[in-house]
């Protein structure tokens, strides 16, 4: 049976991943890892490549590795050849639009997330979409206000966009809060979920 690691910045994705891959890889199992300080570190400009390694290697003999945190992403894909990083599958969809709202909260995840969205293929057509106030919510444990917030500031974007990607994994509830927009809105994981399950049932077992 394929194994999926999880490696989070937050205690709130765990019960998120867990019941994703129940739900679209329900012949998968899923292990987690949780490392707060890296997305602080980063954050703050300090060294946590080492770290970040140490993390991966705790998931090792699982199939294959979802990095859930956007800010570390790039890193997490660059030390492991099994790693994805929850906003490639994200990103990848999103660069078949010509205008492409990024709704952030947390401006760390805005360079990495606008990169990935030009490897992918994007063009020109990015508008940041900055969520002041949101993450506040976020770090005090109030992800309904949270994730208001961010609905709120997406909502008066829409206009301006032929899609909206929600660049950090912990937003993805708003996206049932946009539903009737006329736009796409895009969370990454159940994308990253779905892209782990295929590349997992493809090397199941296999030596790492």
């Amino acid at each position: 049976m394929p194994t999926i690691g999880f490696l989070h910045t937050a205690d709130v994705h765990v019960p998120t991943f867990r019941a994703l891959v129940a739900e679209w890889a329900p012949g998968a199992l899923s292990r987690h890892v949780v490392d707060e300080s890296l997305l602080a570190d980063a954050r703050a400009g300090l060294p946590y490549r080492d770290r970040l390694r140490e993390r991966l290697g705790e998931l090792a003999d699982t199939d294959v590795v979802v990095c859930t945190c956007s800010t570390i992403g790039a890193t997490a894909e660059q030390l492991g050849p099994r790693v994805v990083r929850v906003d490639r599958p994200m990103a990848e969809e999103a660069a078949r639009y010509a205008r492409i709202g990024v709704v952030h909260a947390v401006e760390s995840t805005l360079g990495p997330t606008r990169a990935l969205l030009a490897e992918a293929g994007a063009g020109a057509g990015l508008t940041d979409v900055p969520c002041p106030g949101a993450w506040e919510r976020f770090e005090a444990g109030d992800l309904h206000g949270y994730h208001l917030t961010v609905a709120a500031r997406a909502r008066e974007a829409a206009a301006g966009v032929d899609v909206l990607v929600l660049a950090q994994a912990s937003m993805a509830p708003v996206a049932d809060l946009l539903s009737d927009l006329p736009v796409p809105v895009l969370a990454s994981p159940r994308l990253a979920v779905l892209r782990a399950a295929a590349q997992a049932g493809r090397h199941p077992g296999a030596p790492h």
